[in-house]
């Protein structure tokens, strides 16, 4: 114990004196950490080391600096990206008060707070200076391979063939493999960006060229079909932004294609149970594997987490179970027929696998909605910034931190790690760049016509 006091005494002197220099350190620290349960079994409460009580420290000085001070950036405190987050974070504290739960919802409200201050609202601060951006995604990325080493030497023991043995092997760090894929196909975009930009000097680019290789040969041996799929996702959104394709014809055909699977569901349902191939180390049957809903547990499970959390919305509609309470109630939702070979009712078997059902869920309608809100309202000011931008090297960092959001997104629909530190870092600290960046272009389009104007 008096060994640690001097690493605490420092961390805490870092934190008064350069906050900037505490959040590039948790920014490294993310994919290393690990969970508390795995060090002391048998604790009622969990958190990741040593992160998270890092996160608690800048947000306790974060309100201390607050009521001191008694001011913080307006343009921050009342852009759109903030309002959003007032709703979002304001709802959930209401469902928090009225759940099943309410030592349960409150912490994970806590958790939430925390990571949302530390690398939305502060983290726009951070990105002022233009090299932070950089000192982030190359921290994460450094200690994230580190994890992919470590992960690698244990499959290459099972055989990098075995699919199953890529469920496990970056344990304890990423919990499994979807977390570990989703965080793969997060970084890709910016890896491209910095490799493939003839902006930046040639070892910059020799490094990310080594990183992009590395994530993507992680992404394919992680096995993990959901990254994959969000990285295609990401890929067609970010050809329709070079092509600068009009958002209305694009809102109406994505309508369209919403509607059509609406009213043929029955039948696209009976065509994808013909599908009997189930997970491989056989990469392009693994793929196909993805549309099996007859035998492939693993989508199965989704479908029986997603009824569940249906059935639970059907019950509570309004104020829903409470934050943070799904997989604690899930079970009694679980229909017999629904029921797969790793279906649980216990609390340790995760949670809904839906960053949109899951609000439903715990929240109901309005918890659902107010994260569609915010994330519309984020991807909006996104792609007006991109558009208003000017510099080449701004719009590369707003265009790779869109596409890095939206393989999240769309990872979303089948997974939810917005309760880890693994994923919330990364995905608050992409939209404090964007948000920074928006308010940076407006001042300088604004400061522009002030110079126009004729006296």
């Amino acid at each position: 114990m008096v060994s640690v006091l001097p690493v605490v005494l420092a961390l805490v002197l870092v934190a008064i004196f350069s906050l900037d220099t505490l959040l590039l350190l948790v920014t490294f620290f993310t994919p290393l950490s690990l969970p508390l349960h795995d060090l002391i079994p048998g604790l009622s409460f969990d958190m990741f080391l040593p992160t998270e009580p890092l996160m608690v420290g800048i947000l306790v000085l974060f309100l201390f600096k607050l009521a001191e001070q008694k001011q913080f950036d307006r343009d921050i405190l009342k852009h759109p990206v903030s309002l959003a987050l007032y709703f979002y974070l304001g709802w959930m504290l209401l469902t928090s008060i009225t759940s099943t739960m309410p030592v349960v919802s409150i912490k994970f409200w806590v958790s939430k707070l925390w990571f949302i201050v530390a690398f939305y609202f502060l983290g726009i601060l951070l990105f002022r200076d233009k090299k932070n951006i950089y000192r982030f995604i190359g921290l994460y990325c450094a200690a994230f391979i580190v994890v992919i080493f470590y992960a690698w030497s244990r499959h290459l023991g099972y055989g990098f063939h075995n699919d199953n043995a890529a469920h496990f092997v970056m344990n304890p760090f990423y919990k499994d493999h979807t977390s570990y894929g989703a965080m793969l196909a997060f970084f890709i975009p910016f890896l491209i960006g910095i490799t493939f930009s003839k902006d930046y000097r040639q070892r910059y680019r020799y490094l990310a060229g080594v990183g992009l290789t590395l994530f993507t040969i992680a992404l394919v041996l992680s096995y993990t079909r959901a990254a994959w799929l969000s990285l295609a996702a990401a890929g067609a959104v970010w050809v329709v932004m070079k092509l600068k394709l009009r958002f209305q014809p694009l809102f109406l055909t994505a309508l369209s294609i919403l509607a059509l699977v609406l009213v043929f569901q029955t039948q696209i349902l009976m065509f994808l149970e013909q599908n009997d191939q189930e997970s491989s180390a056989n990469l392009g049957a693994h793929l196909s594997s993805m549309t099996n809903v007859t035998t492939d547990a693993s989508n199965l499970e989704r479908i029986n987490r997603w009824s569940s959390a249906l059935r639970m919305f059907e019950e509570k509609p309004v104020l829903g179970w409470g934050p943070g309470t799904y997989m604690f109630q899930y079970a009694p939702f679980q229909l017999t027929r629904n029921r797969t070979i790793i279906s649980t009712n216990s609390a340790d078997g995760g949670n809904a696998h839906s960053e949109y059902l899951g609000p439903l869920a715990e929240s109901g309608v309005l918890g659902m909605l107010s994260f569609i809100l915010l994330i519309a309202v984020i991807v909006y000011i996104a792609v007006h910034a991109y558009t208003r931008a000017k510099d080449r090297e701004v719009r590369l960092i707003i265009l790779s931190a869109i596409i890095g959001l939206i393989t999240y997104l769309v990872h979303g629909f089948l997974n939810n790690f917005l309760d880890t530190d693994k994923a919330a870092v990364p995905f608050w600290g992409f939209v404090a760049m964007i948000v920074m960046f928006d308010i940076y272009t407006k001042k300088e389009e604004a400061n522009k016509r002030a110079i126009k104007k004729p006296e």
